[in-house]
């Protein structure tokens, strides 16, 4: 069989069907950028390859996913950080005009070339880890041009680095001080311009909000999510971060991909969310920067089944954080995931998460060859390890 490039002599986590799908002699192939064979050496057909690489006994695993950023942003908020050091809560520090909006006027100042070239640096850390496919929000500008601004900073990142970029609009992240007192009249502005340029634009792959205490009510999220739909774009959510309203059940309502954060997730909204096969999106960086106290009900997900992701929630005020090795170790440790649940939720799950799981978050044939090539004895080292990166070699396409 002719083809690209073969991958031999290597072990397997191909993450295909449940489980970790490990093969001790494994063997890839791929033409055309795209995986043709994926699976034991002995049954494989004879394959007469344009290059065969020999990985010496290293593990491959599907190039990993993180389906949860904010990468394009300006400005920090280290500031911020000293204050919740010294005693301040995240909502205490959001209602003095610190939080996302403190960012927005850094975001709206900035040009896009310079969003874009502050962005590079954390996605090409998120590389440095064998990344192959980021989520990106937009969310700091707050305004129709800024959002818009920030998605077309999102998909520059795509053109400039090996990597798929799935861009989200995520225009009802908080209310700008031009709307104070106006919740609603903004939400008219995200769902009657936002929205529609967006998609007019072919901007955002989908379209997300922040339904809490201090974001959006249900009732605004629900506008924003019938907004979307008009418009063909899916709906993702953060859901039950600081409180329960609910959220989870709404994203299930409206089929969203996923519903993200959920420590205040209670057992209807994981039998909503298990019916309706929407994916819990888990951010562990999150939890420990803001130092929460409540996890998510990760055995109430697991045992109705709920698909489970893990992503970094990579953002200025509480998750800077551009590692998804310490994101599978976070999650072991402080939510009690197993070793399985954690590749699997920044490979399987996390494309499951942004629509993507046809194409890529496996090893089977027909999808992007996107591989991760690792100097480890055993896939438990990728969640036992902090501060460590074992990553080999990164294949985006087939190429690398």
């Amino acid at each position: 069989m002719l083809c690209d490039r073969v991958w031999r002599d290597a072990r397997l986590a191909t993450l295909a069907g449940a489980g970790l799908g490990e093969i001790d002699d494994g063997l890839v192939a791929a033409k055309n950028g795209r995986i043709v064979y994926a699976g034991t050496a002995a049954e494989a057909p004879r394959f007469d390859a344009r290059e065969m690489v020999t990985c010496d006994g290293r593990w491959i695993t599907p190039g990993l996913i993180d389906p949860h950023t904010h990468l394009v942003f300006a400005g920090d908020r280290a500031r911020e950080f000293e204050l919740r050091l010294a005693g301040a809560s995240y909502e205490e520090i959001a209602r003095a005009g610190g939080g996302i909006v403190s960012t927005m006027a850094a975001t709206r100042a900035a040009s896009e070339e310079a969003l874009v070239e502050s962005a590079l640096d954390r996605l090409d850390a998120l590389i440095a880890e064998g990344v192959t496919t980021v989520e990106v929000k937009s969310g700091y500008g707050l305004a129709t041009e800024p959002e818009l601004k920030s998605l077309r900073a999102a998909r520059e990142l795509g053109r400039r680095r090996p990597v798929t970029i799935r861009a989200t609009l995520l225009g009802a992240h908080a209310l700008p001080p031009e709307f104070a007192g106006d919740p609603d009249g903004y939400i008219d502005l995200v769902c009657g311009e936002m929205i529609p340029a967006a998609a007019d634009q072919g901007l955002a792959d989908a379209v997300d909000a922040f339904c809490e205490g201090i974001g959006f009510t249900p009732s605004q999220t629900r506008r924003v999510f019938e907004a979307a739909r008009a418009h063909g774009l899916p709906v993702k959510l953060h859901a039950e971060q600081l409180s329960n309203l609910h959220g989870g059940a709404l994203a299930a309502e409206f089929g969203a991909l996923s519903a993200d954060h959920l420590e205040h997730l209670d057992d209807p909204g994981v039998a909503a969310m298990a019916a309706s096969g929407t994916v819990a999106t888990l951010l562990p960086g999150a939890f420990y920067f803001v130092r929460e106290t409540k996890p998510p009900p990760i055995a109430a997900l697991r045992l109705a089944g709920v698909p489970m992701a893990l992503a970094t929630d990579c953002n200025p005020g509480t998750s800077p954080l551009t590692s998804l090795l310490l994101v599978m170790n976070m999650a072991a440790t402080l939510f009690r995931m197993t070793v399985e649940e954690c590749v699997a939720g920044v490979t399987r799950e996390a494309a499951r998460a942004l629509g993507l799981a046809g194409e890529v978050g496996s090893l089977e044939a027909g999808k992007r060859c996107d591989l991760a090539i690792w100097n480890i004895e055993r896939p438990a080292e990728l969640v036992y390890r902090m501060g460590f990166n074992p990553l080999h070699a990164r294949v985006f396409g087939g190429e690398g």
